[in-house]
Parts: C-alpha cells; sequence; structure tokens
C-alpha cells in the first residue's frame, strides 16, 4: 500500500470550523494539504492512464471535445488510445496511489465528521483540461435520477493536482445554492433559463488553488469551470463519499457496488 503524507500546513487542520463553513456555504477551503511528493506522484500516474502506460480493466475514460465546448464533448467511446486530451478518468480507486490518497487520515476524518456508519465510495475521477485548454464545464449539480441513487451524497473533496487560477480553469460556485436542494429532479447541468433567473453570474464566486490544495464541494451546490490556459494543464482528482446504506437503482444496466473506504471498527462484546 502506497502512503501518502498529509502536508505540514494541514496537521493542524480544525475540521470543524472547515465543515461549519461547508454547512453554510456550500464549499469549504482545506489549503495546501497534499506535499510535492504526493502531487508529482499522482500526476505521474494521471498521465500513465491516459498514455496506456498503467491500465486497469474496467476504467472509464471519456475524450474531452476539440471545440472546447462541453456540449461537444463524446459519449461512449471509453479508451481511444494514448492522449492527453482526455476529459475525465473514473475508477480510479483501481490505483493504490489514487486509493492511498482518498483515503488518508484527513480525509478520513471529514467524511467521519459528515456521515455516519460505514462509508462508501460513489467515485473516484480525474477531470482533466489537457495542453490545448480543455473545454468548459457549464453550473451543474452532482445528483438526482442522473446519479440513480436511494440517498443523495453530499461531500466531495477535490485535489488540485496542477495550479487551477482564476480565468484558467478554477472552480467557481454559487455560495449557499446547495441549501435550495435540486434544481431539477434530473440533477446534471442546470437549465440556462433557471441560471438566468438566479442572477448567477451576478454571484459566482471563483475558488482559484495551487497544486496540493484542496477543496470541499457540496453536491448539490452549483459550480462550473471555464476553460484552462493554453499550455497549461488543469488536473484535479475528486472522491465522493457516502453512506454505506446507499444503493444503485438503475435499471438499464446491472445495479453498481461501491467500494468500501472507511469503516468502523467491530468491537467485541
Amino acid at each position: 500500500m502506497v502512503q501518502w503524507m498529509v502536508s505540514v500546513e494541514a496537521e493542524g487542520l480544525d475540521v470543524a470550523d472547515v465543515l461549519a463553513h461547508y454547512e453554510a456555504h456550500g464549499f469549504a477551503r482545506l489549503g495546501r494539504v497534499l506535499d510535492d511528493a504526493g502531487v508529482e506522484a499522482l500526476r505521474e500516474r494521471a498521465d500513465d492512464l491516459m498514455l496506456g502506460r498503467v491500465v486497469y480493466p474496467g476504467m472509464f475514460f471519456q475524450p474531452d471535445a476539440t471545440t472546447g465546448r462541453y456540449e461537444d464533448a463524446p459519449l461512449g467511446l471509453g479508451w481511444q488510445g494514448p492522449s492527453l486530451e482526455y476529459r475525465k478518468l473514473e475508477k480510479l480507486e483501481k490505483d493504490p496511489r489514487f486509493l492511498a490518497w482518498l483515503e488518508n487520515p484527513l480525509f478520513e476524518r471529514i467524511a467521519r465528521a459528515r456521515i455516519p456508519g460505514d462509508i462508501v465510495l460513489y467515485r473516484a475521477i480525474l477531470f482533466h483540461k489537457g495542453p490545448a485548454g480543455g473545454s468548459n464545464l457549464p453550473f451543474h449539480q452532482d445528483g438526482g435520477k442522473l446519479w440513480g441513487l436511494t440517498r443523495e451524497p453530499d461531500l466531495q473533496i477535490w485535489t488540485a493536482l496542477d495550479d487551477a487560477p482564476e480565468g484558467g480553469g478554477c472552480l467557481e460556485v454559487i455560495p449557499g445554492s446547495h441549501r435550495a436542494g435540486l434544481v431539477t429532479a434530473l440533477g446534471g447541468v442546470i437549465p440556462p433559463d433557471r441560471v438566468e433567473a438566479a442572477d448567477a453570474e451576478g454571484h459566482v464566486v471563483p475558488l482559484p488553488v495551487r497544486a496540493g490544495e484542496a477543496l470541499l464541494v457540496h453536491n448539490h451546490v452549483w459550480h462550473r469551470s471555464g476553460r484552462g490556459r493554453p499550455g497549461q494543464r488543469r488536473r484535479a482528482f475528486s472522491a465522493c463519499y457516502m453512506s454505506a446504506d446507499t444503493t444503485c437503482v438503475r435499471k438499464k444496466k446491472a445495479p453498481r457496488v461501491f467500494p468500501p473506504v472507511f469503516r468502523h471498527p467491530v468491537r467485541g462484546g
């Protein structure tokens, strides 16, 4: 098992203060939590996967749109050969490096403070804006019928593996928008008329980060990201945690089984 050290800056982090901000605003900064060695190791492994140097059966790949438009990103193609222009890689819990990071002690403290009982992983995913700038991602919510679950998750931890500056692919959020719940039952991209009615452009807050910094992102907070700056890649790793009581209700395919990450120890009688 690979072991990563949480950065010195994060050792004294007050989780209670972070979670109070998260509850109120739908996001919170953890600061720099991944040390330089960890950043380099996860960057290297992300590229190994995109270039086919490391292969795990069953991983999900989505190529990016050549136009830079989210709407044009192809669906259902999967692996298309070695490339540094993939938009998403999913099922990263298959890789020991990414698994070690998403199970680190700081993230466990946060997840246990938020989620009672045993905890499982909904997804472990790399979001990537490649050297050409990648594509934009409009305002959306991570939940609803698209996710096909009996219970809505509400904890994602997003770690920057590259700098994500303002105007260069950083996350942007509408603080407090999670408190109103889902805009549509389906979830996903928020309809343009609802974005306009909420005056989202007048309330958006950019969240620029440096490599190694992490953010808590509530599944229902409105969030988006623009294109990266050409020649400057933006890799970010996101893990979504949820209660082990949550089950998949999809019908078209076999229900998903979610890998356990944090189990409560069994106490003897």
